[in-house]
């Protein structure tokens, strides 16, 4: 058996560590730095065997890439910046819900009459035709600008690589728009720029991903399986409800018909007028006010702090991406 560590990377500083402990927390699982907040190196507690890396998110793609680490946490526009052809060498497993921003094509505001990317196409033509040069983007995501304006069929531009702060480069005449990523738009807006109305490049958040070219050995599979399990359990007993219903006489096609109406699934039937579903935590009234008029005398709703399946789809998603 091989004694090689399971490698989690995890953000090393700031909000993002701050919110990944959190997560493991919520799942079940301590994340220890061995000689306290300076080491950069930790462990998983409840999960023999796994060494924790504590880098920066933008290294974790790299560990990632390179088969250097199993599973880490970081934000998906780094993944889709940094790593070309990402989904041949990562998978993103599941959505953290945290560190979300998006990565935006934004304008000065005082182009009212450029409001979507083929407008930008041809502003960029008659630029190019009255200056003789190609309009400037400011960006520090080269890749993922020069990937979407291909797309829009924008073409005369050449990109300003940004190393300072972005949202202020056409104030101060480097360039004549920006990619930038922005979480509230406020930043945007304080420097008189706005996103245009298909400038959406991605919509991005921490991601939990897992390195294909890792060593996944049965070991390194099994402990996957089990951080795994624990993520998707909490992740299912947060985002779902139990619903419970009481019946003098249940009618045929109940099940079938609360599953397309709400996407409830039957969690237990007991054969005697109860039953249990399950469904997301916005469809809880709407279900409970249907069962009531299809005849339940009472109906309950309650939440759990776990709820584990027999199928983890979080473990089988990254089984199906294995070599």
């Amino acid at each position: 058996m091989s004694t090689e560590p399971f490698v989690l990377a995890v953000p090393s500083k700031g909000r993002l560590q701050e919110n990944a402990f959190a997560f493991f927390a919520r799942a079940g699982f301590k994340l220890v730095q061995g000689r306290g907040a300076r080491d950069y190196r930790g462990s998983l507690e409840g999960v023999d065997g796994v060494e924790v890396a504590f880098v920066s998110a933008s290294e974790i793609v790299g560990l990632l890439a390179s088969g250097q680490a199993h599973m880490g946490i970081t934000g998906e526009d780094l993944v889709r910046e940094t790593l070309l052809s990402a989904d041949t060498k990562v998978a993103l497993l599941t959505k953290l819900g945290f560190g979300a921003a998006n990565v935006v094509v934004a304008v000065p505001q005082a182009w009212i009459d450029v409001k979507t990317m083929a407008d930008l196409e041809d502003v960029a033509a008659a630029f190019q035709a009255r200056r003789g040069e190609r309009m400037r983007v400011a960006t520090k995501y080269i890749n993922l600008t020069r990937r979407f304006f291909a797309e829009s069929h924008v073409t005369d531009y050449r990109i300003v690589e940004s190393l300072g702060a972005t949202e202020g480069a056409p104030a101060a005449g480097q360039a004549e728009l920006i990619v930038d990523i922005t979480t509230t738009g406020a930043t945007l807006t304080a420097n008189a720029l706005k996103v245009l109305d298909d400038g959406v490049i991605l919509r991005s958040e921490a991601n939990l991903v897992a390195g294909l070219g890792a060593r996944w050995d049965d070991r390194a599979k099994d402990q996957a399986r089990q951080i795994l399990a624990s993520i998707a359990a909490e992740e299912e007993a947060r985002l779902t409800r139990d619903v419970g219903a009481q019946f003098d006489r249940i009618h045929d096609g109940l099940i079938a018909e609360a599953a397309r109406l709400f996407g409830a699934r039957l969690r237990c039937e007991n054969g005697t007028g109860s039953l249990t579903l399950t469904c997301a935590r916005d469809k809880v009234a709407p279900l409970a006010r249907w069962l009531i008029a299809q005849g339940a005398g009472h109906v309950t709703a309650g939440a759990h702090d776990y709820v584990f399946l027999a199928e983890n789809p979080l473990y089988q998603a990254l089984l199906t991406r294995l070599p």
